[in-house]
């Protein structure tokens, strides 16, 4: 028995999140050309990963906290996270994101499309990135998510770190999406599907690897006192 709550709350607290993570993060992007640069690229990274710490301590007992189809599509086929709840968390992870982009071309204009993701060279650079990058971010969250001997306590300054270290790396020349929903949301409001490919198909491919490699390296199952834990996170394993 579970105390999580139901499937459209846990909806809900997924677009709250994805919301805030493309309202903040573009939205950083957005005022950094604005101002001439002032918020800086280090400045937008530690926007993106500390809007993403934030929502994970604000609703990680609701819904677990993905933000992002490729963790959520990755953790159903590690068995953590139930297939059927896939289409729901992917669908409202995605209308978020394209709310938050649509809100911010309002509020702020068409500026630097939206905050959107585009290759800076050539196509299978930032394709080979954009999954590097995401199996490191997969790893770390299936590390604090799944394995009992991890710092659970700390998921959100473990990801949200994540998130900043890849920015500032990988920004300059991916846009370090790492998300689906975070490239999906500007390049709809800006109608700007190019390069959209890059940023559906490498996170996807490389949340995959990044929790298969962990569970590889970790050879453990999530330990049975946090089980409960998990559940109300919606990282249970459950595929009925």
């Amino acid at each position: 028995m579970t105390d999580r709550p139901d499937l459209p709350r846990r909806v809900g607290a997924e677009m709250v999140g994805t919301f805030a993570l493309v309202f903040v993060g573009c939205g950083a992007i957005m005022a950094d050309e604005l101002s001439g640069g002032a918020i800086t690229h280090l400045g937008v990274g530690a926007s993106f990963g500390l809007v993403i710490m934030v929502m994970i301590f604000a609703t990680g007992h609701l819904s677990g906290a993905h933000f992002n189809p490729a963790v959520t599509i990755a953790f159903a086929a590690l068995r953590h996270f139930p297939w059927r709840e896939v289409p729901a968390y992917v669908a409202g992870q995605v209308v978020a994101a394209v709310i938050a982009a649509a809100l911010l071309g309002l509020i702020v204009g068409p500026v630097a499309d939206f905050g959107a993701t585009a290759p800076a060279g050539p196509v299978s650079q930032s394709l080979a990135l954009e999954a590097v990058l995401t199996l490191f971010l997969m790893f770390v969250i299936t590390s604090v998510a799944t394995d009992a001997r991890a710092a659970g306590q700390l998921a959100g300054v473990a990801i949200g770190g994540t998130v900043a270290l890849a920015a500032i790396f990988g920004g300059p020349i991916s846009g370090a999406s790492m998300n689906p929903a975070r490239s999906l949301g500007p390049a709809l409001a800006g109608g700007n599907l190019d390069s959209i490919w890059i940023y559906l198909a490498g996170p996807v491919a490389g949340a995959a690897l990044g929790a298969w490699l962990y569970s590889l390296v970790s050879a453990t199952a999530p330990a049975r006192g946090r089980a409960r834990t998990l559940e109300e996170q919606g990282y249970a394993d459950d595929t009925r």
